[in-house]
């Protein structure tokens, strides 16, 4: 009688066990790739719809993975920031100025006027000082002589930039009164409107609505009027160019900040004009005027 064959047991094929493992290297590279786009993106809706997208495909009951995802801060810090985009104004509008004041400086020393006119930048603006006896005589407010060659250049500055100016007189404390100058405050506020005049005629491009005038009489001192060289200092005409932008890191909407105390025209409200004006806001904001 023949024996009954029996058949040989099944073996498992030697390829099967590394699929398990293959597949979960998938799934984590999958997972990796997904993490790695979700760090990438700072939309939080975005990140927020990936979220619930892959945690409903990949969810096994356990906490998400992706629930504890969110923006990374080093990631972040190399991106331009809401600041850097909102100072980027105040960065373009502080390199126009400073090219104004080295052209200012270089007409300065080529024409030796270094004790006639200065300059100085600051976080307020650029201001222009120029001293009395450049552009006026004494107790008048008719420009004559050197002023027909600086009024000029400093029109042509001017008019190469969009921000307001406001063109201030100053006297010293010697009282004046005549027919047309009563007191100091007539003869400061004349010489700050002609000079302002003088500027627009000579540059008719320019937006007058840019400007303002006023005078200061013999309260804004720059040095001691007890002597003759520091009354000479004080009697002026500045030439203030305002800031429309002011770099603020605090500020995410741009570049601009509070005002200090200043009055209408953007001007200190007190101590000296070593204190240059604060201002803010668009070019042609101001109203010319002057100050009695």
């Amino acid at each position: 009688m023949a024996r009954k064959k029996h058949a040989a047991p099944h073996e498992e094929h030697e390829g099967e066990p590394w699929l398990l493992p293959y597949s979960d290297l998938m799934t984590l590279l999958l997972a990796l790739f997904i993490a790695l786009f979700a760090i990438s993106q700072t939309d939080q809706k975005k990140m927020s719809e990936l979220s619930q997208a892959f945690s409903s495909a990949f969810n096994m009951g356990g906490p998400s993975f992706f629930s504890q995802m969110g923006p990374n801060a080093g990631r972040r810090a190399e991106m331009p920031s809401d600041e850097d985009k909102g100072n980027h104004a105040y960065v373009v509008e502080n390199q126009q100025l400073e090219e104004l004041q080295k052209k200012m400086q270089e007409y300065i020393d080529q024409n030796q006027l270094d004790d006639q006119l200065s300059t100085e930048l600051s976080e307020e603006g650029l201001m222009i000082r120029i001293k009395e006896r450049a552009l006026f005589p004494s107790g008048s407010a008719q420009l004559v002589g050197q002023a027909q060659s600086i009024i000029p250049v400093v029109a042509g500055l001017l008019g190469s930039v969009p921000e307001r100016v406001v063109v201030s007189g100053h006297t010293d404390n010697v009282p004046i009164n005549t027919a047309q100058f009563p007191s100091n405050w007539e003869l400061s506020s004349t010489r700050a409107m002609n000079f302002m005049k003088a500027l627009l005629a000579n540059n008719p491009s320019m937006n007058p609505a840019r400007f303002s005038a006023i005078g200061y009489s013999e309260y804004r001192p720059l040095a001691d009027n007890k002597t003759d060289e520091g009354r000479a200092k004080n009697r002026r005409v500045e030439v203030f160019i305002a800031r429309n932008y002011r770099f603020n890191p605090d500020e995410k909407s741009g570049g601009k900040t509070e005002q200090p105390d200043t009055g209408a025209d953007g001007m200190p409200t007190s101590g000296t004009t070593n204190h240059i004006p604060s201002t803010s806001g668009s070019a042609g904001s101001s109203i010319a005027g002057t100050s009695y």
